[in-house]
């Protein structure tokens, strides 16, 4: 039966640290059962890096969970390294962790970043993959990214005004560029404020109501420097996605079944993504949590995501 709440703690049955390409070393570790179903986490940001909280998704005695820190996220080295940091060298090191694990087919679990890198790899390796639960959708596109750096003010002007407020007047008509010159900078301090103040924002937004220890999460030194470091580096880049983007490539996930949840009110990656891409993919299934915005661990959320889980258990 679908439950109302996350599984208990657990801890991992295995970790590790896999050398990758270019000096990147990646952290990955297993939870659950070591002869279940393979399912993929993908965190969000890029590079918020994944948290033990989100072992709690799934059902220890069923899934065989596979973790991992993204390149410069979380626990992998170098925290927040841009240098040959780009998605397909993220779709590789999938691989590269696919075939270290000894695994042949898997489900793909992620949320905002996390559902662009589960759709990017799932179109570079349908082959790979049993299904996909995705949340809060982002594709990608130069108006979503539009969104989160402006369009936002919109709704939580406050908030925007914080982050805008950080640059001087005379740089605020371009944020992208004028804060990753800041997390890019030499001294350290400089770019540690400038991740906290970008990295508040995002939690600041994430929530349908208020919520301190979202922003606290988010303010954390490790997850804001990799997440506003990276997310500024992708996001200058296009998210380094195919031409013409994710939704011009679905093609390639014919017969691949896909659920996708997503709150009505989600304001880091509004709805309109979610259902596009359900119209480009016949084999989504789509759950609209009319009272939740983007967080997965909003209560609406979260219990759509551990149903889609129960009945994505009879894939293979």
């Amino acid at each position: 039966m679908p439950r109302g709440d996350l599984f208990p703690d657990i801890g991992p049955f295995e970790t590790g640290y896999l050398p990758l390409s270019e000096g990147h070393v990646m952290y990955w570790e297993q939870v659950g059962n070591p002869a279940g179903k393979p399912v993929l986490f993908l965190h969000g940001g890029p590079g918020a890096g994944a948290g033990v909280v989100h072992r709690r998704f799934f059902d220890p005695a069923i899934w065989r969970v596979i973790i991992f820190d993204q390149r410069g996220a979380g626990r992998s080295r170098p925290l927040g390294g841009l240098d040959n940091n780009n998605t397909p060298q993220l779709i590789a090191d999938i691989e590269t962790l696919r075939q270290f694990l000894n695994v042949e087919r898997m489900l793909l679990f992620g949320g905002s970043w996390g559902s662009t890198l589960a759709l990017a790899y799932a179109q570079a390796h349908p082959e790979r993959v049993t299904g996909t639960v995705l949340r809060g959708i982002f594709l990608g596109r130069p108006a979503e990214v539009d969104w989160f750096l402006y369009g936002l003010q919109r709704v939580f002007p406050d908030a925007h005004a914080a982050f805008a407020g950080f640059l001087p007047p005379e740089e605020r008509h371009d944020l992208l560029t004028h804060y990753f010159k800041r997390l890019t900078d030499a001294d350290p301090q400089t770019q540690f404020a400038a991740a906290r103040a970008w990295s508040v924002y995002e939690g600041s937004c994430s929530t349908l109501l208020p919520s301190f220890e979202a922003v606290s999460a988010f303010a954390q030194d490790r997850t804001a420097i990799g997440l506003a470091k990276i997310e500024a580096h992708y996001f200058r880049h296009g998210l380094f996605l195919p031409e013409g983007g994710l939704l011009a490539h679905m093609d390639r996930l014919k017969g691949i079944p896909a659920e996708i949840v997503q709150g009505r009110y989600d304001m880091i990656c509004p709805a309109q993504s979610a259902f596009e891409l359900a119209a480009a993919w016949p084999g989504a299934r789509l759950t609209l949590v009319p009272d939740a915005g983007h967080s997965a661990l909003e209560p609406g959320v979260r219990a759509a995501l551990l149903a889609a889980l129960e009945r994505s258990r009879v894939l293979s």
